[in-house]
This record gives C-alpha cells, sequence and structure tokens, in this order.
C-alpha cells in the first residue's frame, strides 16, 4: 500500500473550482484513532458552508468531509479487526483535522461505528450523519419519548424525510411542510398524515390541524422561518431548530419577552456522534436494509466528480442527499 493518496483539498474559500485534487500522504495510524479506507462519503450542508469560507472556526487548507463508510485498515489499541466495515462521523472530521474527501480518512475511535450490513458502499454512505442527525433532534432535542405528534418544517429535503421516517417508527403522528405543492403525495407516502403548504407563514394552517399547537417542531428552514415555527408550538411544546436551509444563520432583532410564546421551549441540535449508540445505528442500518425505514437519497457520483456534487448543492439541484463513491 502506497503511502500517498488522493485528497481534494481547500487553501481558500470561494466555489467549487477551490476544491483541488491533490496527491498528499495517507494518514498514519496511532493508538485511538482508526485509519479507514474510504469507500464512499455523503455531502453535507455543513460543508457547503465551510467551503464558501462561512466556518470561521475552520482552518485552511484542509481537507473537508465530516462523514464515510469504508472498511477499517488499522486501528492500533481497539478490537476493530482489518476489513471490518465501518461508518465514521463528526468528531472533528473536515474540520479541525483533515475529512473525508480523500482515500483514507484517520478518525478517533469514538466516532467509528462497526455495522453488520450488506448495503452497498453509495448507499451506506448516505446514512451516518442523517440518521446522527435525526436520532439527535428527535430524542435529545426534542425529547419525543414525552410526545404524540411533530411538525417537521422543511420536510422534501434528505434530514425532513429521514425525521418523517424516525418519527414514525417511534408512533408519532407527523405533519410536514413543502413550498411545492406537487410534492405534497410524496410527503404522505413517506409516512406524513399532514402536509401544509409552506407560504413562509404556516402557524394558522398548522393551528387548523392542532388548534392548540403541536407537541414538538423541528425546524429545519432556519432562521428565516423560526419565529413563525414558534406560534405553531402549543404551550408545554418544543420547537427545535437542526436545519438553515434558508441560508441564514442570524436571527436579527429577536425579542425572547415577545418573539418566544409564553411557555414554549425553544432549543437546537447540532450535537456528537456520542448522542447515538452503535446498537441504536445498527437498529436503524438494519431498518434501511429490511426497506423498513425509506430514506431519500439524491444522486451518486464518482470521487472525481465533487466539484460537480458541490455545484448541484449550490444550485440546490440535488433532491436529495448526494453521494459520493471512492471507488
Amino acid at each position: 500500500m502506497t503511502n500517498m493518496m488522493q485528497a481534494y483539498v481547500i487553501s481558500e474559500p470561494g466555489g467549487p473550482e477551490k476544491l483541488e485534487l491533490r496527491t498528499i500522504p495517507r494518514p498514519s495510524p496511532r493508538d485511538g484513532w482508526v485509519l479507514i479506507r474510504n469507500r464512499a462519503f455523503g455531502l453535507n450542508r455543513s460543508e457547503w458552508f465551510t467551503r464558501r469560507g462561512e466556518s470561521p472556526s475552520v482552518q485552511f487548507p484542509r481537507v473537508l468531509g465530516i462523514e464515510c463508510a469504508g472498511e477499517v485498515v488499522a486501528a492500533p489499541g481497539s478490537d476493530l479487526p482489518v476489513g471490518q466495515r465501518v461508518v465514521a462521523m463528526m468528531g472533528g472530521m473536515g474540520r479541525q483535522f483533515d475529512g473525508s474527501y480523500a482515500e483514507y480518512v484517520l478518525v478517533p475511535q469514538q466516532n467509528v461505528f462497526p455495522l453488520q450490513t450488506q448495503l452497498e458502499w453509495k448507499r451506506l454512505a448516505a446514512l451516518p450523519e442523517m440518521l446522527q442527525t435525526v436520532h439527535g433532534s428527535l430524542h435529545v432535542g426534542l425529547e419525543i419519548e414525552r410526545a404524540k405528534n411533530v411538525l417537521v418544517r422543511g420536510a422534501t429535503s434528505s434530514i425532513g424525510f429521514t425525521a418523517i421516517s424516525l418519527a414514525r417508527s417511534a408512533d408519532l403522528e407527523v405533519t410536514g411542510t413543502t413550498r411545492n405543492p406537487a410534492k405534497a403525495d410524496e410527503l404522505r407516502a413517506a409516512g406524513a398524515s399532514h402536509v401544509i403548504v409552506d407560504d413562509g407563514v404556516i402557524a394558522d394552517k398548522a393551528r387548523a390541524i392542532y388548534p392548540d399547537g403541536y407537541d414538538r417542531v423541528l425546524e429545519l428552514i432556519g432562521t428565516t422561518t423560526l419565529l413563525d415555527s414558534l406560534q405553531a408550538a402549543r404551550r408545554g411544546g418544543i420547537v427545535c431548530m437542526t436545519g438553515i436551509l434558508g441560508g441564514s444563520w442570524v436571527l436579527k432583532d429577536f425579542q425572547p419577552m415577545g418573539d418566544i410564546p409564553t411557555g414554549v421551549k425553544l432549543t437546537s441540535y447540532s450535537g456528537e456522534a456520542s448522542d447515538i449508540t452503535r446498537a441504536q445505528l445498527q437498529r436503524y442500518v438494519s431498518l434501511v436494509e429490511s426497506d423498513r425505514l425509506v430514506l431519500k437519497l439524491g444522486p451518486s457520483l464518482h470521487f472525481g466528480k465533487l466539484r460537480e456534487a458541490h455545484a448541484l448543492m449550490d444550485e440546490n439541484r440535488a433532491n436529495g442527499k448526494i453521494v459520493i463513491e471512492v471507488d
């Protein structure tokens, strides 16, 4: 095995052209870390923001990529055997240290999940970050164990579809929103009992379904719709902001005493891999493998087409989770 590898390195923020395919040294195994032969990886909005220079904590040059699927090459100090199928996510991947836009990835052991699955790589690679984010949003952010219904705002996104599936598997009644009326049937087929067409203001439409408001609201659009989503929650309900599909991090002129209804709880979710256990992730992956959990997947492209994949994100044309196949 050569001590060099192919990787995309970004040295300064900008468009997809800033992702430069280079030959760089392959990471060396060390105690507490796992060297993974990367077979495929999903693309994420956080990488898109970083590429554009909107992640100030990330220093360039950097190999981006916060998740991957592949096989263990070396795992000093652990019980992971060589050749074990694993996924890895978060824990500083592609941010504090080089990530998955590469043929090999070195990841802290606690962020590596061994899995028993025969899913093809491109399908497996779409799952880890998506499942972890939704699981954390529902169980850590929204505490759905004490809820009967949830409103998913931005439901036609890949995260939104996953939220519908996981919420339904937890026996919640789900309402999904979409800006496009033509996608209503798609949301119902995914498990949504109700669909709201989102024109930017949905609180009245939501209360037409639940006059007292929803138990839980998962906000995937972000600050551009957050204040309206707060009005859709019941007293004692929880609103969790997880996504920023609307493209804005900041809520201007926020007045908590006026903008947060009495008794409604506002939180956010940007948790870590530790928020999901190996057993929980294995369960979800097994449900996907048996087609009992249906997720929204987008196009898969070869490693050499990474720039084109980022252009799809720029233009919002992916229509699902983008996966890059390294082999």
